[in-house]
């Protein structure tokens, strides 16, 4: 999966780092997004360029690319993330 992430152009990151982060979870995966101090700098005064909004578009693709591929994928209760699981 993490393979699959960097070659549709997703740069990994650390759990702690901002960016697409992939971390073990109970019987599934975690992936999250989190935007950069920087972006959100960028972002004030953009009502639409918000990093919730940002969140929104990344795990939308990320979701999509991951169902493609054959995984079950549902939002976290918090909506921060996603899980991710292999179809049996």
């Amino acid at each position: 999966m993490r393979h699959a992430l960097a070659q549709a152009g997703f740069p990994l990151v650390g759990a702690a780092d901002p960016g697409l982060a992939v971390r073990e979870a109970p019987n599934a995966v975690l992936v999250k997004w989190t935007a950069s101090d920087t972006f959100t700098a960028l972002a004030q005064g953009h009502p639409r360029a918000t990093g919730d909004s940002m969140q929104a578009i990344v795990q939308a693709a990320v979701a999509g690319l991951l169902l493609q591929l054959g995984h079950t994928v549902t939002e976290t209760p918090d909506g921060g993330g996603l899980l991710v699981r292999a179809d049996e």
